[in-house]
């Protein structure tokens, strides 16, 4: 078989592979990369007076568009000395309080967190040319709220909170699958919550709701929180 593919290619003109490697250059131009969002508007009368009603309306629509994992959203932390790092996380729960997320302490983001407790969160709905960023301080939940959660998780995402030291250097990836094997043992089907493992919750300073727009001119509309009172305003884009 791969002899007749050689000789296939073998017999096609030079010209044809110039010409699809300067089209395939060509479509794949960075600059050229861009999308005219048209969907929907985003106007202070269809805006809530209140940030979390809002986002429970815009989270309602995105849990019934077809958006895989809804829930994931960005997480921005930094060190004390201001050095930032993100990645994806994934929501849990939020109320007026803010906005949970669960993961292992002694990781990177546990560490940076306990050096610098302010973080920021960014959603990004593609499907609705919608995005929500907020910025707020962060504290641990209960350990009765992390336990919760965590007692409702597969026993397979249990034994990976004891499995992986999460964000540490390791040798090669037996390492995990002996350590999975190690804990299954242990443990069996009675799993505790590892000591190092549990709930954040981001509390909301500020929460903006961009809607695409078309040429570029997004609307967005930010609630800032001013002595205890939610301030709405509208940003430029």
């Amino acid at each position: 078989m791969l002899g007749v593919y050689l000789n296939f290619m073998a017999a096609l003109p030079t010209a044809s592979f110039t010409f699809a490697f300067q089209t395939q250059k060509m479509s794949t131009n960075l600059a050229d990369i861009r999308k005219d969002y048209r969907l929907a508007s985003f106007d202070e009368k269809d805006a809530a007076q209140n940030p979390f009603e809002q986002f429970t309306k815009w989270w309602n629509e995105a849990t019934h568009s077809n958006i895989d994992e809804v829930n994931a959203m960005t997480l921005a932390t930094a060190t004390k000395e201001g050095i930032p790092s993100a990645r994806i996380v994934l929501l849990k729960g939020y109320d007026e309080n803010g906005f949970v997320f669960f993961t292992n302490y002694s990781s990177d983001k546990g560490k940076e967190l306990a050096q610098n407790p302010k973080a920021a969160l960014v959603f990004f709905w593609k499907e609705l040319e919608r995005q929500v960023r907020i910025e707020g301080t962060v504290e641990k939940v209960s350990a009765e709220e992390s336990d919760a959660y965590f007692n409702s998780r597969p026993a397979g995402s249990r034994i990976g909170a004891w499995a992986s030291h999460q964000s540490a250097v390791i040798e090669y990836r037996q390492v995990i699958e002996q350590n999975v094997k190690k804990y299954t043992e242990i443990f069996g089907e009675e799993i505790p919550r590892p000591d190092n493992w549990g709930g954040y919750i981001v509390k909301p300073t500020l929460m903006e709701f961009w809607q695409g727009r078309s040429s570029r001119l997004h609307d967005r509309l930010q609630y800032r929180l001013d002595n205890g009172n939610w301030i709405r305003e509208r940003l430029a884009p």
